[in-house]
């Protein structure tokens, strides 16, 4: 009693206030382990994407904004990474297409899967050797389509991407399009004459601007920023490590450009 008087309230309002607080920690408590969880398959996902998540497993609705201060609270905000490593050599004698995807008569415009895929190489740190990964992704779905994770950079590695996901294409009667950087593997002979062969249309980076590229820059961070977050001890480890990351992120991971959806259920949709 006198500690309600202390505080000017009555004995009712104290109580009910002790209820309201135990409450909200046992509802705090029960969104930090859907965190934990939904971050055993995304570590690093960010907090718009994970609110969506929340909201779609869980049973109590959670709003964006209380999420957010409940992460900061608990030290649980992600911080973005920065890292560079070039793979790219311009330097070379091969012919360069064009940038199909610049404003102009020849404008690449997307309406459906399977009309424009971006290629590029990454770097991926390992203990032991060297690791790259060439994807190949479709820019409507934003799927991967075709990865190879290789322990150098020759054509012939990076081509096994672009066969892969040739190999899963759904339809050959559009006209596909394949942009990528300069790089000598893409404008490599070997590597342009399975274009010819499948009647693909090539478009090239015209300069060292890197948001020529963008989307495959993008997923290349998601992949090494979000999921390769540990330092495969070999290149055969670096292989299993990519491959779940990749069924993952093409299963289960949505985005906001595609509306909250994973990238498989945006490609799937246009065929079913």
């Amino acid at each position: 009693m006198q500690c309600c008087r202390y505080l000017g309230m009555t004995r009712q309002a104290y109580y009910k206030q002790c209820r309201q607080e135990s409450l909200r920690f046992e509802q705090d408590h029960a969104i930090l382990k859907q965190v934990q969880a939904q971050r055993m398959f995304h570590p690093r996902i960010g907090t718009r994407k994970l609110h969506y998540l929340l909201n779609q497993t869980g049973s109590t609705p959670i709003g964006r904004d209380y999420l957010f201060d409940l992460l900061r609270f608990s030290h649980l905000l992600i911080r973005p990474k920065r890292a560079y490593h070039k793979t790219t050599n311009s330097h070379h004698r091969f012919h360069c297409h064009p940038n199909r995807l610049k404003t102009g008569a020849d404008q690449v415009i997307v309406t459906q899967p399977e009309q424009l895929w971006v290629a590029d190489i990454t770097y991926l740190p390992v203990k032991m050797g060297e690791a790259y990964i060439s994807l190949v992704t479709d820019t409507w779905s934003r799927k991967i389509v075709g990865y190879h994770v290789h322990g150098d950079l020759k054509t012939d590695s990076v081509i096994r991407a672009y066969k892969q996901a040739l190999k899963q294409r759904k339809s050959k009667s559009d006209v596909l399009t394949h942009h990528s950087d300069r790089g000598i593997q893409y404008c490599a002979e070997k590597y342009q004459r399975i274009h010819k062969q499948n009647d693909v249309q090539c478009s090239m980076t015209d300069g060292y601007d890197c948001y020529q590229n963008a989307m495959a820059e993008r997923i290349n961070g998601i992949l090494k920023n979000e999921y390769l977050l540990q330092k495969p001890a070999n290149l055969e480890e670096a292989r299993r490590m990519v491959a779940e990351s990749i069924g993952i992120y093409n299963t289960r991971r949505p985005h906001l450009a595609l509306n909250y959806k994973t990238p498989n259920e945006v490609h799937q949709a246009f065929y079913n």
